[in-house]
């Protein structure tokens, strides 16, 4: 079992590289996480041998997080409404976080747990998608890769768009899903 200290460092490091990686990207040093974290270089290379381990952990864990939340919202009374909250929620907070962005838009280059963890993501999107269009809150011709496509296309949009217009790429991509 490890000691006390060793999760308090691990969980300071996870916490540092969340942030770190959201607004900087996946270009960040674990030097810098380090420092953000408030611990040595050498504690965070024990705990992640690379950045490509500290940045899978991370990944990871929110797209986990995120399959969590999609498949809540699947047992919502309101499909439609859990259908629409859950695409907003996501592609917002994609579009503000450089390394969830990064793995929702450029599925190229990523590691194979980061890809089991968004087919997980896919698959409670696909049943949140099937119960909103069974609702006939959504478009009937869309399928779950189209729509893994009009995700990451509302990412990018959102992250283009001036500060005065943001969300509105959101409401446009949801009028166009619309039956």
């Amino acid at each position: 079992m490890p000691r006390a200290d060793a999760v308090r460092n691990r969980q300071r490091i996870l916490a540092a590289a969340r942030t770190a990686f959201a607004e900087d990207g996946p270009g960040v040093s674990l030097d810098d996480v380090a420092r953000r974290a408030g611990v040595g270089p050498g504690t965070v290379h024990r705990h992640f041998p690379t950045k490509d381990a500290l940045f899978t952990a991370v990944i990871t864990d929110r797209l986990q997080e995120l399959a969590g939340l999609a498949a809540d919202g699947a047992g919502a009374a309101d499909a439609g409404a859990a259908f629409f909250a859950f695409l907003t929620r996501m592609a917002g907070e994609a579009a503000q976080n450089l390394a969830l962005s990064a793995a929702i838009t450029d599925r190229a280059g990523i590691g194979e747990a980061i890809q089991a963890a968004g087919r997980d993501l896919e698959a409670a999107i696909a049943v949140l998608l099937h119960r909103a269009q069974a609702a006939g809150a959504v478009r009937a011709d869309l399928d779950p890769a189209e729509l893994h496509a009009v995700i990451a296309g509302a990412v990018v949009m959102e992250q283009r768009l001036p500060a005065a217009s943001k969300g509105r790429g959101l409401r446009l991509i949801a009028d166009g899903l619309a039956p």
